[in-house]
């Protein structure tokens, strides 16, 4: 289970770190969903996906607040549903694949850690 904590919060991070430190016309060519939204959606994307990626590991990690690590992985994966919903809206399969992906192992890892592996 930590494996794929670290795996798919280092991803949250990398996917926010460029969402919140480059600007919207750079990041264009790479995710052309953007040329749909403003900067500042971008920005909060970016924002939601790093706190997400803190919340995944951080107070799990620590022990401190650890009911924060599943309502974390929540998160993530009603971002990830928003952005399938997006990929739909703009027929872009591709990103439908990579969200579904993305979708499945968050949902997975937000139930373990409610369910039978929960702190």
């Amino acid at each position: 289970m930590w494996i794929v904590q670290a795996i798919l919060a280092a991803m949250f991070a990398m996917s926010g770190l460029g969402k919140v430190l480059q600007s919207k016309d750079k990041l264009a060519g790479k995710y052309p969903w953007m040329q749909d939204v403003s900067q500042s959606t971008v920005r909060f994307i970016g924002v939601t996906e790093l706190l997400g990626a803190i919340g995944l590991i951080v107070p799990a990690a620590t022990g401190i607040a650890p009911v924060l690590t599943p309502i974390a992985w929540t998160g993530l994966a009603v971002i990830v549903v928003l952005g399938a919903a997006m990929h739909i809206r703009r027929k872009e399969p591709s990103g439908v694949a990579v969200t579904a992906v993305l979708f499945v192992l968050t949902a997975l890892v937000a139930w373990g850690r409610f369910g039978p592996y929960s702190w």
